[in-house]
Parts: structure tokens; C-alpha cells; sequence
């Protein structure tokens, strides 16, 4: 399986976020930092702020910051949220679908996949990593 360069990025900014608690950083930062278009990390953060997994403020000393403690945050459900498409494969045109057992059994592991993930939190993920990345704020 491979996550969309969006989930990417949005794993990314949350995890940069989740090691800094309630501190305010700014997009152009974090798109440095990690070498992002800062366009394309616009688009990813404004999905997150939409649906409620990040606060944004505006102003000169605004920023982004996590809207909820890490430990609220499961991160199966964050992947939910920003893979538009779970599917592995797409077998509605195939001429082998009825008697097919590889769609069921894509289905199966998917689902262990996204088990597993639903077991971990932000804060699982960043045990471990706070104080590692220093995000500098642009000059």
C-alpha cells in the first residue's frame, strides 16, 4: 500500500505539531523544514483545520497548532480521513470479479492494515522524537 502524497503531508505537519503542544508554528516554516510547496501544505492544512484536527490563527504571530491532545487523536482515523481511496485495487471492470477470491482477500488485509493503525495515537507515534527536529522559523 502506498498513502497519497496528501496523507504524506498531513502525517508530517501532525506529528511536527504533536511534538510542540500548543505552540503556534507557522505553514511557511513547516514547508521548509520539510521541503513542501507551501501551497500544497496550505491545502493540506486547511483540510485539517476543516475537520477539526487542527486550530489556526491568524495575524502576525498566528500559526497552526493541534486542536486536540495527541493521545485523542487515532491515527487510522486520520488516514481514513485523508486517503480518498482505501481500495488496493479496482475490480468493478474485470472480467474475473465473480470468481475472484483476490478482492476478498485485498479487503482482508486492508482491514488488518487499518487495525493495526487504529490501535496507535499521535502520541504513540511520537515517543521518542520530541526535541529531534528543530523547525526554524523562516527569517
Amino acid at each position: 500500500m502506498k498513502l497519497t502524497r496528501f496523507s504524506d503531508y498531513a502525517m508530517r505537519v501532525m506529528l511536527d505539531l504533536g511534538r510542540r503542544p500548543g505552540e503556534l508554528v507557522s505553514i511557511a516554516a513547516l514547508a521548509k523544514a520539510h521541503n513542501i510547496s507551501q501551497n500544497h501544505l496550505m491545502k493540506v492544512v486547511s483540510d485539517l483545520v476543516n475537520a477539526g484536527y487542527l486550530e489556526s490563527i491568524r495575524g502576525r504571530s498566528g500559526g497552526i497548532r493541534l486542536a486536540r491532545a495527541p493521545e485523542t487523536i487515532n491515527v487510522g482515523a486520520l488516514l481514513r480521513h485523508t486517503e480518498d481511496d482505501l481500495n488496493l485495487v479496482s475490480c468493478a471492470d474485470c472480467i474475473l470479479m465473480r470468481g475472484c477470491g483476490f478482492n476478498g482477500a485485498l479487503g482482508q488485509a486492508m482491514g488488518a492494515f487499518m487495525q493495526v493503525l487504529d490501535g496507535y495515537t499521535l502520541a504513540d507515534l511520537l515517543t521518542g522524537w520530541r526535541g529531534i527536529l528543530n523547525v526554524p522559523e523562516p527569517a
